[in-house]
């Protein structure tokens, strides 16, 4: 897998180093393009224009964090569980109204605990052993014997 569908595809499998790789650069460049734009434009990270300029980084983040879903041998609608409440939240943020401020709350509350599931399971726990239902393994190890062989 090249660099390009790493960041851009939603197919295959992505294994951990990698997946912490693609991470670290994504946010290399985040620190690179957006945080300069802060500095010289002087917004605030509640500002739209902040807003605008993470999310151009969106799309290479979910398509890292679905193939990493893969390699676990679960859908990578996933990581819905994690995205959609991340961006509700972004957008809560653009409200003033004092009750839409509480139920941000509630809705960071949660974005943080499925976070840390997401950070256990995918960031640290190792991917399907073999072929899945997504691919060979992105380690190239094929294991050379069945469970039921391993405990006969």
């Amino acid at each position: 897998m090249n660099l390009l569908q790493k960041f851009f595809s939603f197919k295959g499998r992505l294994r951990r180093r990698d997946y912490w790789l693609c991470n670290l650069a994504l946010g290399v460049a985040i620190g690179v393009i957006v945080f300069p734009l802060i500095i010289a434009l002087k917004i605030q990270p509640e500002d739209p224009r902040f807003q605008a300029a993470t999310l151009v980084f969106l799309w290479p983040s979910i398509a890292i964090l679905v193939k990493r879903i893969h390699d676990r041998d679960k859908t990578g609608w996933m990581a819905a569980n994690y995205w959609v409440p991340s961006l509700v939240s972004m957008g809560l943020s653009f409200l003033s109204d004092p009750e839409f401020a509480m139920w941000k709350v509630f809705v960071d509350i949660g974005t943080g605990m499925v976070g840390l599931w997401y950070l256990v399971e995918f960031g640290f726990m190792d991917g399907t052993q073999g072929k899945n239902a997504y691919g060979p393994s992105p380690k190239g190890v094929e294991p050379t014997e069945t469970v039921a062989e391993v405990f006969s």
